[in-house]
C-alpha cells in the first residue's frame, strides 16, 4: 500500500503539471521524504529543548559535537558543529544556495527561469543514480551517444533494467549529430516516454557542441515533446566550465525550462571536477520547471531517496567547498587551475593537427573537457593498450577495438609530445 505522503506528493505533481507525475519510475511514485518520526521530532527539538535534548544521534561533549582530538588537529580551521554533527538530507542550506547563485553567474540565460535549490549529492554518479530512480524503469529509453561514459549502463541498465538506445555521436560533417539524437527520441512514440542524456563536454571525447548546434538539440526535443513524447532531460554538467575553443560557453539546462509541459529538464554537475576536489565527493542535482509544485515534490522525492540509501552526504566535504566558494581568492585559483589545463589540451590538439601522426590515428572532434579520442587506423587499441604498459610504462584506455582515450589534465604541457611519439611508437611495434 502506498505511502499517505507519497500518494499527496503525486497528486501534488498531477495537479501541476500531469507530464511531470508520468516520467516518474514506478519507484519514483512510491517515494516520499519522511517529514514526520524521529527526524521531524529531532528537528523540534533542536529548536525548542534548550535544557536536555536526548533525540540527538550525534555525541555531545561541552556544549557542541564530542570529537577526536586527532581528527579535529588536522580541521583546526573549521568549527566542530560544521564537520562531526548529520549534514540535512538535501546539503548544508548555504552551500545549495551558494551553488544556485554561482550557476546563474556562470549561466546568464539562467536569469529569470525557474528552477529549484541544488540539492546536494555525493558526487555526480550518485546524482545520476537518484535521476535513474526517480525516472527509469524497466525498458524505458535511455538516449546516449555512442561515445559515452561506461557508468551509464550500469546506472540505468544494470540497476534499473532501463533500456540503452545509443546513436552516433558525431554526424557525417564532424559535428553532434542532432538528426542521429532526433531519430533516436522520436522512436520512442510507442513508449510515450524518453530519458535523454546530454553530457558537454563529452567523456570520452571531450567534444562541447557549438551555439547553432545547441539550438537545433533544443529544437528536437520540443518538437519530439510536441508529438506526445515525455522527456526527461538529463544534462551531465560533470566538466562544465573547461572549454577550450568555439563551443557553447553555458549549459544548456536553462533553455529546456519551460520549454515544454513534457519536457523536464535535470541537471547534475558538482565541485568534484569543477573545483578539482574529487577525493570530496561534492555533486549537485536541480530540477528545472515552470511550476513551484513541481521542483517542490521532486526534491522531496528526491530527499526521500537520499534517506533511504545514505541518509545524507559528508557534512565536512560540504563545508569544504562551501569555504571555498565564500572565498575571495576563489575565482582566481580557479581560473589558474583552467588555464594550466586548457594549456594542455591546446598543446596535444597543436601536435595532432601537425599530420605527424595521420597515418595511424585520426582525432575525433575536442574543443573541451577533460579527454580527447583518438580513432586508430591500424592496430586493435586493447592489444596497443597492454603493448604500452608493458613496454613503455604508458597507461591508456582502450574504450573498443578502435578507439583510445587520453585524459588531458594529468599530463604536462611539456610532455605531450613524447607521450605522443610513445604512442605512435607503439603502433609501428605492433604493425
Amino acid at each position: 500500500m502506498m505511502n499517505p505522503l507519497a500518494i499527496g506528493l503525486n497528486e501534488q505533481l498531477q495537479q501541476a503539471n500531469p507530464h511531470a507525475y508520468e516520467l516518474l519510475s514506478n519507484l519514483g511514485r512510491r517515494m516520499y521524504y519522511i517529514s514526520e518520526g524521529i527526524l521531524s521530532q529531532s528537528r523540534e527539538a533542536k529548536l525548542r529543548a534548550k535544557r536536555h535534548n536526548a533525540t540527538l544521534g550525534t555525541a555531545v561533549e561541552n556544549g557542541g559535537p564530542m570529537h577526536l582530538g586527532v581528527i579535529q588537529d588536522t580541521l583546526s580551521a573549521y568549527s566542530p558543529k560544521d564537520i562531526y554533527e548529520y549534514a540535512p538530507t538535501a546539503g548544508k542550506a548555504e552551500l545549495r544556495q551558494r551553488w544556485r547563485s554561482k550557476a546563474i553567474a556562470e549561466n546568464p540565460s539562467l536569469a529569470g527561469k525557474t528552477f529549484g535549490v541544488p540539492i546536494v549529492t555525493t558526487g555526480l554518479t550518485h546524482g545520476l543514480s537518484l535521476v535513474a530512480d526517480l525516472f527509469a524503469g524497466v525498458e524505458d529509453a535511455v538516449i546516449v551517444p555512442d561515445k559515452i561514459w561506461e557508468n551509464y549502463d550500469i546506472t540505468f541498465g544494470v540497476r534499473r533494467e532501463a533500456r540503452l538506445v545509443p546513436y552516433p555521436l558525431y554526424g557525417p560533417d564532424g559535428h553532434y549529430n542532432v538528426e542521429g539524437l532526433k531519430e533516436a527520441i522520436f522512436a520512442q512514440q510507442g513508449k510515450g516516454k524518453a530519458i535523454v542524456v546530454l553530457n558537454f563536454p563529452n567523456n570520452p571525447t571531450g567534444y562541447t557542441p557549438g551555439e547553432q548546434e545547441g539550438r537545433a538539440i533544443v529544437a528536437a526535443v520540443r518538437e519530439a515533446a510536441e508529438t506526445g513524447i515525455n522527456i526527461v532531460v538529463l544534462i551531465d554538467d560533470a566538466y562544465f566550465g573547461l572549454f577550450y575553443e568555439d563551443s557553447l560557453k553555458e549549459s544548456l539546462f536553462a533553455h529546456f525550462i519551460g520549454l515544454h509541459s513534457r519536457v523536464l529538464p535535470v541537471r547534475v554537475d558538482g565541485a568534484t571536477k569543477e573545483d578539482y576536489a574529487t577525493g570530496l565527493r561534492v555533486g549537485f542535482l536541480t530540477f528545472g520547471s515552470d511550476s513551484e509544485a513541481v521542483l517542490a515534490a521532486l526534491e522531496q522525492k528526491t530527499m526521500g531517496l537520499i534517506r533511504a540509501t545514505i541518509s545524507s552526504g559528508p557534512h565536512p566535504s560540504q563545508t569544504f567547498v562551501l569555504h571555498a566558494l565564500e572565498s575571495p581568492q576563489y575565482g582566481a585559483q580557479k581560473e589558474e587551475k583552467a588555464g594550466i589545463i586548457r594549456r594542455r589540451a591546446l598543446r596535444a590538439k597543436e601536435l595532432l593537427r601537425s599530420g605527424r601522426y595521420d597515418d595511424a590515428w585520426t582525432l575525433y572532434p575536442f574543443n573541451s573537457g577533460y579527454f580527447l579520442c583518438l580513432k586508430l587506423l591500424t592496430v586493435d587499441a586493447e592489444r596497443l593498450r597492454q603493448h604500452l604498459l608493458e613496454r613503455y610504462e604508458v597507461g591508456t584506455i582502450a574504450l573498443n577495438a578502435t578507439d583510445l582515450r587520453l585524459a588531458v589534465p594529468c599530463i604536462d604541457e611539456a610532455d605531450w609530445e613524447e607521450l605522443l611519439d610513445t604512442i605512435y611508437r607503439g603502433i609501428k611495434d605492433l604493425e
